[in-house]
């Protein structure tokens, strides 16, 4: 299916899954707006990927409503929301977090991501359609020690808010996928206590993975909702075990 005339809108798009589903969007013929917090990163992305950037913190709601204002008064609509942008902290157990570490992480994973769906909701609602897919994680249904309570509170959280799309505005032609990827191979991971060698990392998703579950899902009819889509590397260690988690 054509998302030719559509217009994408990824959070977090600089780099990772966010980038990769941009690439695939954009291949299928949306119009594609990435955002970001590094104006440095977008240009780079920009590079791999035929997309407009704006540089955006989506924790303040004054940036991501400018944001949204600007997109509808630029393209007409914002079809579909990709939001993907996400943090974690090095220091994200209960031992060592910092209450401050714990506010960036709600303010970012959760409180930025309601910030994008509240302000993209008038516009799909005039249209009576509308795409919203929300990167939750494995850590969404399988909370570990390895990702730690803030990060695992959020992405909980991030199910329920994307089923709270779908309660409420199916009457008005949107629908909402959470996505929920295993291990993968992103920029995320440098923020690990410790970060996965190479030859680990290879054995994970690929961003490419990710984004072409995006873009299944985009182009999918109207009628056809992937409520929740879970994917992980066959090589799972969640299932193995192998991790090393620092205890101090």
């Amino acid at each position: 299916m054509s998302l030719q005339g559509k217009v994408a809108w990824i959070t977090g798009g600089g780099s990772g899954i966010g980038l990769a589903g941009a690439i695939e969007l954009a291949k299928a013929g949306a119009k594609v707006v990435i955002s970001g917090r590094s104006a440095a990163t977008l240009k780079e992305a920009a590079k791999k990927c035929d997309a407009e950037t704006i540089a955006l913190d989506v924790s303040s709601k004054e940036e991501v409503q400018k944001a949204t204002r600007e997109l509808v008064k630029r393209h007409g609509a914002i079809d579909i929301l990709v939001a993907s942008a996400g943090i974690n902290m090095p220091q994200r157990n209960f031992r060592n977090v910092s209450l401050d570490g714990w506010d960036q992480i709600v303010a970012v994973n959760l409180s930025g991501m309601f910030y994008c769906v509240h302000s993209v909701l008038p516009a799909m609602r005039e249209k009576k359609d509308g795409l919203i897919i929300n990167v939750s994680s494995w850590a969404g249904r399988h909370p570990s020690t390895l990702t730690g309570p803030g990060y695992n509170a959020t992405k909980h959280a991030v199910i329920a808010l994307t089923e709270s799309i779908n309660m409420e505005e199916c009457a008005n032609g949107i629908r909402a996928t959470a996505l929920l990827p295993g291990e993968a191979a992103t920029p995320i991971l440098e923020k690990r206590p410790v970060p996965p060698t190479p030859e680990v990392r290879a054995k994970m998703l690929q961003p490419e993975d990710l984004g072409r579950a995006i873009g299944f899902i985009a182009s999918l009819p109207a009628r056809a909702c992937v409520n929740e889509l879970t994917l992980t590397p066959t090589w799972n260690r969640f299932y193995l075990g192998g991790f090393e988690v620092p205890k101090a």
